[in-house]
């Protein structure tokens, strides 16, 4: 499912329009954007919740040369599966 599929599906669900729904889908990725951004974690009960981890510097071996690479440390975004989306998938 793509982000126009996604707001489609959540437009049938939710009665409102899909401009609405555009707009509401938007500023919900634009807030965990900015939270992690800031480095805060967004939790939803039940469903899961995003977090920023850090990422040590580690060196890396190019499969085709063999040569090595340093890899600096940066943040990476991360999102743990809550137990009630856990148990749907099953």
């Amino acid at each position: 499912m793509n982000k126009s599929e996604f707001i489609d599906a959540v437009a049938e669900k939710s009665g409102l329009s899909k401009k609405d729904c555009k707009a509401l889908v938007d500023a919900n990725l634009e807030v965990i954007t900015e939270a992690l951004a800031k480095g805060d974690s967004v939790a939803f009960v039940g469903f899961g919740t995003f977090s920023v981890a850090d990422r040590a510097a580690r060196t890396a071996r190019v499969p085709g040369t063999g040569a090595e690479v340093k890899v600096p440390a940066t943040k990476v975004a991360k999102f743990k599966v809550g137990k009630a989306l856990k148990d749907a998938v099953k």
